[in-house]
């Protein structure tokens, strides 16, 4: 769950990508001399363990989960390591190596993403910090931070390039795409480029009128009225939708004890209503909008399936107090127009992150930390690709490139989950030659040892 979309992989590998001749050389290159000892090698590195081997990677690939030990705190270390998931898809040492940066846990299917589909990559998953199975073992959040989680990226990078010492080309969506970002703002050498994906860019979490002025436009006017509408009929009926909700959550054994309850939880999931549908949905969906005639049922089956009401259960929401740490304190938030359901409200600041950390962790907001990654972005950034849809409300603030070979590219019409294949042909053409072209680029060598 996250304020701009749920988790996603980029890509299937069964996409069919453009780049003549990759493909056919990648399947070659998986069968080089010395590509069989790659288990011994990734047991070899320091620090690495491997967990297993998995038998589901396409013909030509290898998919390995690993373990790397990683310092809690990259400038301390006597504040002890924690071991970091990672998952590998080898298919050759002399082929390009895609980080694919999740923002969340680890994705253990053997998928490739857009750019190691295109490249014939090998694809090395990071799991971020805190998420997942990658715990360190102190009970607060003090060391997850922008910069702890960069500082994880660059030290496999440079492990990693001693197996990989090609081109790597960074790539993530949405929280994992703003990772990738800030990977690239401690560490802008690490990789030959970087291909992002519908990563919001919240510069002045004071200031979230841009989202606001993007959920009073975005569709017709008649979408968005259906919109509210349906989000009053479900507040005026939240006493038996809120105890239906409750009685779900009982049948599977949870609790709403982390946001205080389901009538809280309800009010929450209403909220996030035209974000989350204009995030995830398209044009079609507007005609499922629940009309002045719907049951309760009905009602409450489709703000299920519009945003999730399992998210903001017990079993669900504590997988990602993390999320709503990194929100709270460095990554900021987008509003939500409330206006149309002010006398319906019941909880203040219902939808705010506080309501998703426990109280005893403290949130306090570090307002230097985005507006850093925005300069950097803005005046030195470069190889830098963002790739966004028109109708996403995630990026109603997006990053705007202005260092060298950096660029962004629209999906029209396109929602959270826009890819390069979404792209008109013209711009897909010129995404995927500028990914071929970071590529074959020589690696800035004199950066190895910062």
């Amino acid at each position: 769950m996250t304020a701009w979309t749920g988790r996603r992989l980029l890509a299937s590998a069964a996409m069919a990508v453009p780049a003549a001749g990759l493909s056919a050389r990648a399947a070659a290159a998986s069968a080089r001399p010395g590509d069989a000892d790659v288990a011994d090698a990734l047991r070899a590195l320091p620090g690495l363990r491997l967990i297993e081997e998995r038998q589901d990677a396409e013909p030509g690939y290898r998919h390995f989960v690993l373990g790397l030990r990683q310092p809690v705190d990259h400038t301390n270390p006597a504040a002890g390591t924690f071991e970091q998931r990672l998952t590998l898809l080898h298919t050759a040492a002399d082929r390009p190596t895609v980080l694919f940066g999740t923002g969340y846990h680890a994705v253990l299917t053997a998928r490739r993403t857009e750019p190691a589909v295109l490249l014939g990559a090998n694809q090395l998953q990071v799991e971020h910090r805190y998420f997942g199975t990658s715990r360190p073992a102190d009970p607060g959040y003090a060391h997850l931070t922008i910069r702890q989680a960069a500082d994880d990226h660059h030290r496999v990078v440079r492990l990693f390039r001693r197996l990989y010492p090609g081109a790597w080309i960074s790539t993530g969506g949405s929280k994992g795409g703003m990772a990738s970002v800030y990977h690239r703002r401690f560490h802008p050498h690490d990789v030959n480029g970087t291909l992002v994906y519908s990563a919001p860019n919240n510069v002045d979490d004071r200031d979230d009128s841009a989202y606001l002025r993007f959920l009073e436009s975005v569709g017709t006017p008649g979408a968005r009225e259906a919109l509210k509408a349906a989000q009053r009929a479900i507040l005026l009926r939240r006493t038996g939708l809120a105890a239906r909700y409750e009685a779900w959550a009982a049948g599977r054994g949870d609790t709403f004890r982390l946001v205080g309850g389901a009538d809280k939880a309800l009010e929450i999931a209403v909220l996030r209503v035209p974000f989350m549908f204009w995030q995830r949905g398209t044009p079609a969906d507007v005609a499922a909008i629940p009309g002045p005639g719907a049951t309760d049922g009905e009602l409450y089956t489709w703000l299920d399936a519009t945003t999730g009401l399992a998210l903001y259960a017990d079993t669900t929401a504590r997988n990602y107090i993390p999320y709503w740490y990194q929100i709270g304190t460095q990554l900021g938030y987008g509003s939500l127009p409330t206006a149309h359901l002010a006398d319906l409200l019941r909880h203040p600041g219902a939808a705010e992150p506080r309501s998703f950390v426990p109280r005893d962790v403290p949130l306090r907001f570090d307002r230097a930390a985005m507006p850093d990654i925005d300069r950097w972005v803005r005046r030195r950034g470069s190889r830098l690709l963002f790739v966004y849809g028109t109708r996403d409300p995630s990026v109603a603030e997006h990053f705007r490139p202005g260092g060298p070979d950096s660029r962004v590219l629209w999906v029209q019409g396109g929602n959270h989950g826009a890819d390069l294949a979404d792209l008109s042909p013209a711009d897909r053409t010129a995404a995927e030659d500028t990914l071929v072209r970071w590529a074959g680029q020589e690696y800035f060598t004199h950066t190895l040892g910062t």
